[in-house]
């Protein structure tokens, strides 16, 4: 009968694995693991070892994916493309990130390599009570989600895949996005050599979504430390992170978590799961649910008190990706799919902690002694 196994097999210094591992499972990571599972998977880690609910998932590490790349032998050939390049010229940066986004794609893994991967998605499907468990498959660079960086967001995410052969070709995809030409353009312009940044790639359970949305633990319009703010749609949270739509928006005192402001959008889009096709597509909202809000009160209530607890845990404001899984019971249904230092208030907020305002409340305290309107 089979058993589920934790990532223990796969952690560094225990006897089933390397110094580095190639394949790690999330709760095996925290903040310090950011070299071998880049930003967005040591986040995850990092969120599940402080007790929020996390989809389970792996990541291909950093190192597995220098064995990709040297097992491919087209480093050098990738440098050669890259060179001299300009972050103005569009056209040279996309001719030169076909050129080398082919050259990946095609190379095939390893069987060493393809063996560690596909053991671990299936131990992933066992967890999930599920055979071939649909995923997501989402890139984790090492210079992402960094508090002075905007490297996030620069590579591919995507959106339930099912089966190891489609986990391993979209694993490729996603290395090879890396080097988008928009990826590549903004490391010149930062003066980050390409070498530089590495890849890992997390292999996680993908929440069913019936809504999702992003929310962030500050006012990203404002920089208000006193509220958080919600976005959500019906569906994956795709069209929310694209601007595809007019998300419904909240705003909830941090406080309290009153919600103090409401805003229900006309939402004609959403992303869901095409049944037979097993694939994410985009489908027209039903027009009788295009304007009714898209996510109850008491949820808006749980996310709220999630985010003060997820900003708490990394002591500063946070930018979160959340889903609600249609498939399981009020309770349990709320998930976190990542989160990260939100970057555009940061520097003012280091500003702020200076004046002695380092907490919501004394934000609040401060501002009001100041004659600020809070809201």
């Amino acid at each position: 009968m089979d058993t589920v196994i934790t990532a223990t097999e796969f952690r560094p210094g225990h006897a089933h694995c390397d110094a580095r591992p190639r394949v790690c499972f999330f709760e095996d990571c925290n903040k310090d693991s950011v070299a071998l599972v880049g930003g967005k998977c040591s986040s995850l880690g990092e969120l599940i070892g402080a007790g929020v609910r996390v989809p389970p998932g792996f990541a291909l590490t950093t190192e597995g994916y220098r064995q990709f790349m040297d097992e491919a032998g087209i480093q050098d050939e990738i440098d050669g493309l890259l060179q001299d390049l300009d972050h103005d010229d569009m056209d040279r940066l996309e001719q030169a990130s076909r050129a080398i986004r082919d050259m990946i794609e095609s190379r095939p893994i390893s069987i060493e390599l393809e063996d560690l991967i596909a053991e671990a998605y299936r131990k992933l499907s066992v967890r999930c009570y599920m055979p071939a468990a649909p995923v997501a498959i989402r890139s984790s660079a090492t210079a992402e989600d960094l508090p002075g960086a905007s490297f996030a967001g620069q590579q591919d995410t995507y959106l339930w895949i099912r089966g190891i052969d489609d986990v391993m070709r979209h694993v490729r995809r996603c290395i090879s996005s890396l080097y988008t030409a928009r990826a590549i353009a903004y490391r010149i312009r930062m003066g980050f050599p390409h070498r530089d940044v590495a890849i890992s790639v997390g292999v996680q359970m993908m929440a069913n979504a019936f809504t999702a949305g992003v929310m962030f633990s500050i006012d990203p319009a404002s920089g208000d430390r006193s509220v958080i703010v919600i976005d959500s749609n019906f569906g994956f949270g795709e069209s929310v992170v694209s601007g595809e739509v007019t998300p419904d928006h909240f705003v909830v005192n941090k406080i309290t978590l009153d919600i103090i402001e409401r805003t229900v959008s006309t939402k004609e889009l959403c992303y869901t799961v095409d049944l037979k096709a097993q694939k994410s597509m985009a489908v027209p909202v039903p027009v009788e649910r295009q304007n009714i809000q898209s996510i109850i009160d008491d949820e808006i209530t749980e996310l709220a008190w999630m985010a003060k607890k997820i900003e708490k845990h990394y002591g500063r404001p946070m930018d979160i990706e959340w889903a609600i899984d249609k498939n399981l019971p009020a309770g349990g249904n709320v998930f976190i799919l990542q989160a990260r230092p939100e970057t555009i208030w940061s520097n003012k907020q280091k500003a702020c902690a200076s004046k002695g305002a380092t907490t919501a409340m004394d934000y609040i305290v401060s501002s009001l002694l100041t004659g600020k309107r809070v809201s």
